[in-house]
């Protein structure tokens, strides 16, 4: 089993990394990208089939089931990690999945699966700025244009559902406090991947993360009802969204950093939107299109790398803290 460097043990709980590769992104880094943006995209629609007749927690227990039944197939996944790193590991289930997977289908309730899909288009704005506070560094000219951007697509994306009334503004609050618990995961996974590879780190979380949610799962059974479409649902949901798309994005992650790596969220919402319009007929107002513009562009100028950028770290070596 591996050891744990005196260096490593005097770690915080919540920490990050730069990536261990800060060229552009090369064929390995867009098919990882192109893999999770997909994915995570369409499970949006997957989780509004499976409300037609599971409540919220039945679809988070779901997916995070399949989830980790699909990756413990994998060998590689149960190889040992240090005892030292479990409790980041239990966190990081915990805070990027557990609460988020029941965060989502709930605000679905309220709003539809193409705002929803928009709203997530936020991610790697609050990635960037945890990795902001995390690493101690502030960022550059173009981060902050960016985050400001992307700030201003936010509050077009969610005003519409404002105005709705306060059921639908309490959706858009629900998924707002979810992206923010995925920035803060994104960032906490990149020094782990880097240790130990994306198998090994997502098994664990996703086991921590199942331990949470079988009693809320259970306790929400009562007020489901069976349904062969939604039980299909969950199957692409959690074998491909909660474990195919999560290996990708951790790997992506340590590659090239939580801000960098997150720019495939940037490609969800239109995924999304597109699944949303096409298969459930949502409607998608004039304003709430004009922010997807504005945070995707402001997530991409906020992902840039600047010139005085630090050089990334090597997989293995101590990160900041």
């Amino acid at each position: 089993m591996p050891t744990t460097p005196p260096q490593l043990q005097r770690r915080r709980l919540v920490q990050t990394s730069e990536g261990t590769r800060a060229e552009s992104f090369g064929p390995a880094e867009w098919g990882l990208l192109a893999a999770a943006a997909t994915i995570w995209g369409s499970s949006f629609l997957f989780i509004e089939i499976g409300l037609e007749a599971f409540r919220p927690g039945l679809v988070a227990l779901a997916r995070v089931a399949l989830g980790a039944v699909t990756v413990a197939l994998v060998p590689r996944a149960r190889r040992p990690v240090d005892r030292g790193d479990m409790p980041r590991i239990a966190l990081l289930g915990v805070v990027w999945m557990a609460v988020p997977f029941v965060l989502f289908p709930m605000a679905q309730q309220w709003i539809n699966s193409a705002v929803a899909g928009m709203l997530n288009g936020a991610v790697p704005l609050t990635s960037t700025v945890i990795a902001t506070l995390l690493l101690r560094r502030l960022p550059g000219a173009k981060q902050l244009v960016g985050l400001t951007i992307g700030f201003i697509g936010v509050v077009a994306i969610a005003w519409p559902q404002v105005q709705a009334g306060s059921n639908t503004a309490l959706g858009a609050g629900l998924i707002l406090v979810a992206i923010c618990l995925y920035g803060l995961g994104l960032n906490m996974a990149v020094p782990l991947q880097q240790r130990y590879g994306a198998l090994p780190v997502l098994l664990r979380s996703q086991l921590a993360a199942l331990v949470l949610l079988v009693p809320f799962g259970l306790w929400q059974v009562p007020g489901s009802q069976w349904s062969t479409t939604a039980a299909l649902a969950m199957i692409p949901l959690g074998a491909l969204g909660t474990g195919l798309a999560f290996v990708a994005m951790v790997t992506l992650a340590g590659r090239a950093g939580a801000a960098r790596g997150s720019i495939a969220i940037y490609f969800t919402p239109i995924v999304a939107i597109a699944l949303g319009v096409a298969f459930r007929g949502d409607h998608v107002p004039a304003i709430a299109l004009v922010g997807v513009v504005l945070v995707i562009a402001g997530a991409w100028l906020t992902s840039r790398r600047e010139r005085h950028a630090t050089p990334a770290v090597t997989p293995g070596a101590p990160a900041a803290t």
